[in-house]
């Protein structure tokens, strides 16, 4: 049966048509045409049919829902029901046949030519008994369809088009098939404009800032790890956090371990009026600002820092230690980080700590939940806010089963096939390919998840990675990196140049991280069969369901 639209959103208030709605999908043809709400403008009076009905090879029959209890006294039409008190109500059949005639004249306007085929206007109580030798002037009982008609209403429906319908023949399926466009009105753009992407993002945001609900609720909680998957909003939850009690008075340190999100961190917390952060940035950052001596090699990092830092908070002054510490991709500190921190609290024991991170992308392989912040409570982040939902469904196999995407639905992903030796080149044209189809090169992030693309190589190679990140932030050029490097950013369009893996064990969450980093387009370079290999079966089938898609040619067909 073809439903315009396939799937109604029936407000409060609409039970009825719904009830409606439901029974005559269930009960009439398949061929039949069942339409919802049609909205009608005809001069300057305005009608609505709840239920339009396209029979072909029978009529038509526009049909207006009344709920609750339906009752005729002295010639008077009430309606009453549950909590409602009993109110006039105008002859439901007269208003019908207002909506049907405007309807009628309106689609004649359109197609440039009368409508001849059978046309009847009813009425249907789902919730009121008319019994069957009721009668009123003007409303023929056939017309109206009550409770017990509803039970199987197909007949009646096409009895009543075919004894009380205006028009002289039948609906031709032909003549049905150009109505229905006037009913759809599609409006279509084009699936790789980039256009529309400040909408996907707008909605993101705002679905984003209804996260503040979280923060209020546990406003009482001390202590306390917000986890969840990724595009959940975190990041927007540590800085509104942050924020807040900055503004209560209180010296906040505001923490994580890269440098591109330290860089961001600073730049959200910049223009803020009211007081700010003691410190945010890169833990070891803060580790050195201390007097801290800097060292090499992972032992050190691991090890030693840790120990030092703690050392040193033993003789802080309490005026320099912190009321709160917040971290996020708190997944990314090792415990003996957090041990290190929780000295620099002037309360080890009952200062606030708030931690914001998604176990499933611990990357670096630090996480360990049994040692370091089993005190805190734990309140689950599940809904994806910052990702299209086709975007957010194609790495669901790594978030979790309680995942749930919210955003808008979306562009479809877009797969490249190559060899992995082939990745990077491929993934380099695709920008070039995206910017030609009107997407903005400040719109795009290339990531890759082995090697470093030649561009971001230049600034390691230099020891300019201050600069690099500078450049991503200043948002004014397409930006090379690392999946490990990007953790917790974002740009609009992600090209994942899956170009192999130096650890196969880790190679799952490399992908879960890279694949979330795009807002409105993703674009996943590589070989299938290494991303079956890295993410598995459910992975495979979801890129199974992407639009396959070639930067040196502008015909991009779908997959499904």
């Amino acid at each position: 049966m073809h439903l315009i639209p396939p799937d109604p959103d029936f407000v409060d208030g609409q039970t009825a048509e719904r009830a409606v709605w439901d029974v005559l999908r269930a009960s009439l043809p398949d061929e039949v045409v069942l339409a919802h709400s049609v909205q009608v403008r005809h001069g300057r009076a305005e009608h609505e049919i709840d239920i339009l009905v396209l029979w072909p090879g029978v009529g038509i029959a526009a049909i207006e829902v009344k709920g609750g209890l339906v009752s005729v006294e002295h010639g008077q039409w009430y309606q009453s029901g549950g909590t409602d008190k009993k109110h006039k109500l105008q002859d439901p059949l007269a208003q019908s046949q207002g909506s049907a005639h405007a309807w009628k004249d309106w689609l004649a306007d359109q197609m440039g030519s009368l409508l001849t085929s059978r046309l009847v206007y009813m009425a249907a109580f789902p919730y009121s008994r008319v019994a069957p030798e009721w009668t009123k002037s003007g409303n023929p009982r056939s017309m109206f369809l009550d409770q017990d008609d509803l039970q199987s209403p197909a007949e009646k429906i096409r009895h009543a088009i075919e004894s009380e319908g205006g028009g002289t023949v039948a609906l031709a399926p032909s003549f049905m098939e150009r109505i229905i466009p006037h009913l759809e009105g599609n409006l279509e753009q084009p699936d790789g404009d980039a256009a529309g992407r400040e909408e996907y993002e707008d909605l993101q945001d705002q679905l984003t800032e209804r996260q503040s609900v979280l923060l209020s609720a546990t406003r009482s909680l001390p202590r306390i790890r917000f986890t969840g998957g990724a595009g959940s909003g975190k990041t927007w939850l540590a800085v509104q956090k942050a924020r807040e009690l900055c503004k209560a008075g209180k010296r906040v340190g505001l923490f994580c371990y890269n440098k591109g999100l330290g860089m961001h961190l600073l730049n959200q917390v910049h223009g803020w009026r009211s007081a700010k952060p003691a410190f945010t940035g890169e833990f070891h950052e803060y580790v050195l600002s201390l007097g801290v001596p800097e060292g090499v090699g992972q032992e050190y990092f691991d090890v030693d820092m840790p120990r030092l830092l703690k050392e040193l908070a033993a003789g802080l002054p309490q005026g320099e230690k912190f009321d709160a510490i917040i971290v996020d991709e708190a997944q990314d500190f090792a415990p003996s980080w957090w041990e290190a921190l929780r000295a620099c609290l002037k309360e080890p024991g009952a200062s606030e700590i708030y931690a914001f991170m998604d176990d499933r992308q611990d990357v670096y392989k630090r996480w360990d939940s049994a040692d370091a912040l089993q005190d805190l409570v734990t309140i689950h982040v599940d809904d994806n806010l910052r990702n299209t939902k086709k975007i957010a469904e194609t790495f669901k196999c790594f978030a979790g089963d309680k995942f749930t995407p919210r955003g808008s639905t979306g562009l479809a992903v877009r797969r490249v096939e190559c060899l992995p030796e082939e990745a990077m080149d491929v993934a380099s044209d695709c920008v070039d390919a995206l910017i030609a189809d009107g997407w903005a090169n400040n719109q795009i992030a290339l990531l890759t998840t082995d090697r470093r693309h030649p561009i971001h190589q230049e600034f390691f190679d230099s020891d300019s990675l201050d600069e690099y990140w500078r450049e991503f932030h200043a948002n004014e050029a397409e930006f090379y990196g690392h999946v490990l490097g990007f953790k917790g950013l974002e740009r609009s369009v992600v090209i994942l140049c899956v170009d192999g893996f130096r650890d196969m064990d880790r190679a799952a969450e490399r992908l879960y991280v890279g694949l979330s980093r795009a807002r409105t387009l993703l674009v996943v370079v590589g070989s299938s069969e290494q991303l079956r290999e890295a993410g598995g079966n459910q992975l495979d089938l979801a890129l199974s369901r992407a639009q396959t898609w070639s930067p040196y040619t502008s015909n991009h067909q779908s997959r499904s």
